[in-house]
């Protein structure tokens, strides 16, 4: 990737800057399965914490699961890494979000979709101003 890209452009990588404040200031405190690296600050004296991630390829926040968000939002005191979330039994996988994506979802009838439109029923009433 060119230098300028990297200095000036957040949406394909992280810029320059903050690789560098990552490098000088962060602390690596783990990743998740897509491969996002989470960081927050080398605490000093009096210094409030910061947090923040690292993404593996596209930058999207839909992206982080649902732990790593609580954490990256001071939700829970601890990462993953230290306390992992209790996992319950009717959980699905995390999932980003796929709209735009080739994955998403389109209902039949729309543009993007083949198949016809299920018929209306006719029990809508369309509201008239008196």
């Amino acid at each position: 990737m060119s230098v300028f890209l990297r200095l000036f452009t957040w949406w394909n990588d992280s810029t320059i800057g903050t690789a560098l404040h990552t490098w000088r200031f962060g602390e690596k405190v783990g990743e998740d399965e897509q491969g996002n690296r989470y960081y927050r600050t080398k605490l000093k004296d009096g210094q409030a914490e910061r947090r923040w991630v690292m993404y593996n390829g596209e930058i999207e926040a839909s992206r982080i699961p649902p732990e790593w968000h609580a954490w990256l939002h001071y939700t829970v005191p601890e990462p993953p890494t230290e306390r992992p979330p209790v996992v319950k039994p009717w959980e699905k996988e995390h999932q980003p979000n796929l709209t735009g994506k080739e994955d998403a979802y389109f209902p039949p009838g729309s543009l993007a979709n083949t198949g016809k439109r299920e018929e209306s029923t006719g029990d809508y009433e369309a509201w008239a101003p008196e």
